[in-house]
């Protein structure tokens, strides 16, 4: 019985082919080196690094936006409040 293994490698893929005479069986094997995997698992982070970095930008502002209002508030109650005031002076002067 003869043996004959062929090895080849193109940097990424290994692959090995073993023929055995008489009954002419061909065994193929290819692997991989993981190249593949470690670049979905860093897209993968950066996918989740960009979901967090946009949840918190929607997040500030939110924030932003409440304290415009609750500052617009204040005004609008302190104009009010002098108002009422020049209202009650001028009465007192008649």
């Amino acid at each position: 019985m003869v043996e004959r293994v062929t090895e080849r490698t193109d940097g990424v893929t290994a692959e090995r082919v073993t023929e055995t005479g008489g009954a002419s069986t061909v065994v193929v094997e290819r692997r991989g080196n993981g190249a593949g995997l470690l670049i979905g698992f860093v897209l993968l982070i950066a996918v989740v690094i960009g979901a967090v970095y946009l949840f918190n930008q929607n997040n500030r502002e939110n924030a932003k936006t409440d304290a415009v209002s609750q500052a617009a508030k204040d005004v609008g109650g302190a104009a009010k409040d002098v108002g009422d005031a020049a209202k009650d002076a001028a009465n007192k002067i008649q």
